[in-house]
């Protein structure tokens, strides 16, 4: 069972920003300057969590992260794009 995550950020420095990019793009899709969108289960949000607290610096850096329930997720508006589905992944 995974769960969407919007993550968004503001980074002041452009190596940590690069690092965080590259972090996310290895757990969803970016569809905004500074948003991704995240489908997750569990250990994968862990996992995730525990590699941007090495990455960020707290004093300068802001990430919000909003976890969007299935019930809030059909009723999001989406204006000029698809809204946000969880990609089939096969593993062989």
């Amino acid at each position: 069972m995974t769960t969407l995550y919007l993550i968004a950020y503001d980074i002041s420095n452009n190596k940590r920003r690069t690092k965080i990019h590259k972090t996310l793009s290895g757990f969803g899709k970016w569809t905004q300057f500074s948003l991704f969108e995240c489908f997750l289960d569990e250990k994968e949000y862990i996992m995730l969590r525990h590699r941007l607290d090495n990455i960020l610096n707290t004093a300068d850096d802001n990430l919000r992260i909003y976890q969007i329930c299935a019930n809030c997720q059909s009723k999001t508006e989406t204006i000029g794009s698809l809204p946000p589905k969880e990609d089939t992944i096969y593993l062989l």
